[in-house]
């Protein structure tokens, strides 16, 4: 079975021991949304405060939780938005050859993973 955003939150809420209501309360969320969340199907993802805020208190990895529910950090953002501006032509062909070959677009993640690893010092 696929691994959710929904499915994650709700296996580590009922974990924790915690109601949708117990835990909707700490996160400041109402919980007919969580209910949504949890059931992958609510209309939009949280914002990254709310997951941020789900992580916490799940005791999961924040990072992680936002990459499931389909956003990226912030940090991230920035990056892409750095590439975008420095490369608006190529960037949506770049992406639609990622989408399109996924063969490729693993072999360019392996290749960055690894000279990424290689530049930080041990």
């Amino acid at each position: 079975m696929t691994q959710t955003f929904g499915k994650r939150i709700r296996e580590a809420r009922q974990n924790k021991g915690y109601s949708q209501r117990d835990l909707a309360a700490l996160v400041k969320v109402d919980y007919t949304y969580l209910s949504k969340l949890e059931n992958d199907r609510a209309e939009y993802a949280p914002k990254e405060e709310v997951i941020k805020l789900l992580a916490h208190h799940l005791e999961l990895d924040a990072e992680e939780l936002i990459y499931f529910a389909g956003r990226i950090t912030s940090e991230d953002a920035k990056v892409v938005q750095e590439l975008a501006k420095t490369y608006q032509k190529q960037m949506p062909v770049l992406l639609r050859q990622m989408r399109d070959n996924p063969e490729l677009t693993q072999k360019f993640i392996r290749e960055a993973t690894q000279a990424e690893s290689q530049e930080k010092p041990t």
